[in-house]
């Protein structure tokens, strides 16, 4: 019994990997699915996985999510840009440059922490349901803002025990694009079975699926200014209503979920009686099983290689930023061939 919950919620794993853990389905990836992932390496070859950080562009896909902006360091009230030494110190011949970014840490190629997405429950029975997070984490009391956690900025759930856990493992490519093209697709549990079972796909514990929709092919093209009628129209998102496709991921005990798309899950759709939650992917998965979710990684070069040689496999090494107490990161994903 957790020190935090008396009670979880019905078809979660909290507890399963100890009260305090903070990995959730991470827990997965053994040495021996780490060892096993790297005999999918033959050529020698990299791909990157991630979009430029400055895309999509705009803030067409999320509102509250800013464009980073990049300026040089100041350095004795100047810009570090092209900074000569010698005007400091006399006689050096050498300069440099310095620079600093702000940026939304969930605005391009990104994995969502634990800590991103919460739902209000009843830990302990008493009739009094409060905000929490995957494994009983409460808002407010565990979770909060940064300007009330003194200067180190820890706290539970933080980004920073992915970058600690060095995300490696066998990546599983799912080419949803190559089976149903890029029209608009609610992409359920029979859709996911169809791709399995045409590309001879087996998923094993300590995976973590990697969708291809073309999506962020698509928003490559758009030159960071997408279009917000055609973003909303375009390429497969998962239906996160769909209770088997969520009971299906709770069953492959798969490590991760990441695609190419904005959210993974199509956001806004209608909710149901039996799904109230707005995000409900991001609810079964953070919320329930603590699955991290990679959102908007590029992955048409992949597919398209994988497809050629009639792969499916490869060493996926994907570690966010060691941010302390960050809820997301951008990610520069890796798939080794």
């Amino acid at each position: 019994m957790s020190k935090r919950w008396t009670r979880r919620p019905e078809g979660s794993n909290w507890g399963d990997f100890g009260e305090d853990d903070q990995l959730g389905s991470l827990n997965y990836i053994s040495s021996e699915r780490i060892l096993e992932a790297t005999q999918s390496v033959t050529e020698g070859r990299s791909f990157c996985l991630s979009l430029p950080l400055d895309y999509p562009g705009g803030q067409v896909l999320a509102p509250h999510r800013t464009p980073p902006k990049l300026e040089p360091t100041i350095r004795k009230g100047r810009p570090f840009f092209n900074y000569r030494f010698g005007d400091e110190t006399p006689g050096c011949c050498d300069g440099g440059c310095d620079d600093r970014v702000t940026l939304s840490t969930q605005y391009s190629t990104q994995w969502d922490s634990l800590a991103h997405i919460g739902y209000e429950f009843d830990l302990n029975g008493t009739g009094e349901a409060q905000l929490c997070f995957y494994n009983g984490y409460v808002a407010e009391r565990d979770i909060i803002p940064p300007a009330e956690r003194g200067d180190a900025y820890v706290m539970p759930l933080g980004i920073e025990k992915f970058a600690e856990a060095a995300i490696q493992t066998r990546g599983v490519l799912l080419d949803v694009e190559h089976h149903f093209g890029r029209g608009l697709l609610d992409l359920r549990l029979e859709h996911i079975k169809q791709v399995l079972e045409a590309d001879q796909i087996e998923v094993k514990p300590g995976d973590i699926l990697c969708l291809h929709t073309g999506f962020a092919d698509e928003i490559l093209k758009m030159n960071k200014e997408p279009d917000a009628e055609r973003v909303r129209g375009m390429c497969a998102a998962v239906d996160g209503r769909d209770q088997k496709l969520l009971e299906w991921l709770s069953d492959m005990k798969i490590a991760g979920l990441a695609s190419d798309n904005y959210a993974v899950e199509r956001v806004g759709l209608p909710r149901t009686t039996t799904q109230p939650a707005f995000v409900p992917l991001h609810h079964h998965c953070l919320f329930k099983r603590g699955i991290p979710l990679g959102e908007l990684w590029y992955l048409t070069e992949l597919a398209s290689w994988l497809r050629a040689r009639k792969r499916r496999y490869f060493l996926l090494t994907a570690p966010p930023l060691r941010l302390p107490g960050a809820v997301g990161s951008p990610v520069t994903p890796v798939a080794t061939v």
